[in-house]
């Protein structure tokens, strides 16, 4: 991760500002809490667990620990999710650590992006007009210059049985 970039916020408190780790999926850019994000790594071997959620694309032994894999295309029912490797088979795929509950999770996302300090004030609640899946993942948003951030919901997104619509 980089330092964290002033957009909309330079010179800003830590009490004036939210802080995101930035990660794309589908193209779109996301805003994840610093503070619920534990690690960035790279996933090079899961193990498919049979009968689980099809957002659950396995575990992952980060370190010793036993990690829940959640695919964020599959979570949103993206049809262009990227193909997991099946059991045996290493290809690198982007993750981003958390934890809930005591238990671990990496969400798979396309790229880990910079770490961004926007103020407050430009956070705005979830636009109706914002596609559903989405919408049911998402705390609120920042409008940047170039693009809208969707901030996530963390918990919303590892509450696998709370189905996100299609």
């Amino acid at each position: 991760m980089t330092a964290p970039n002033d957009q909309n916020g330079a010179g800003l408190t830590f009490e004036d500002s939210l802080d995101y780790v930035t990660v794309t999926v589908g193209g779109q850019l996301l805003g994840l809490p610093i503070a619920r994000v534990q690690d960035v790594f790279i996933a090079t071997r899961i193990t498919p667990v049979p009968l689980a959620p099809r957002e659950v694309v396995g575990l992952i032994n980060l370190r010793g620990r036993v990690v829940t894999a959640i695919c964020m295309h599959r979570r949103m029912h993206h049809a262009d999710a990227p193909a997991i490797p099946p059991a045996g088979e290493e290809r690198e795929l982007t993750a981003v650590g958390l934890e809930q509950a005591d238990e671990a999770f990496a969400l798979i996302v396309d790229t880990v992006g910079e770490v961004m300090r926007l103020s407050r004030t430009t956070f705005e609640p979830v636009p109706i007009h914002l596609d559903r899946a989405w919408a049911a993942i998402a705390k609120g948003v920042h409008r940047l210059d170039d693009r809208l951030l969707v901030v996530i919901d963390v918990d919303a997104v590892l509450n696998i049985e709370l189905p996100i619509a299609a």
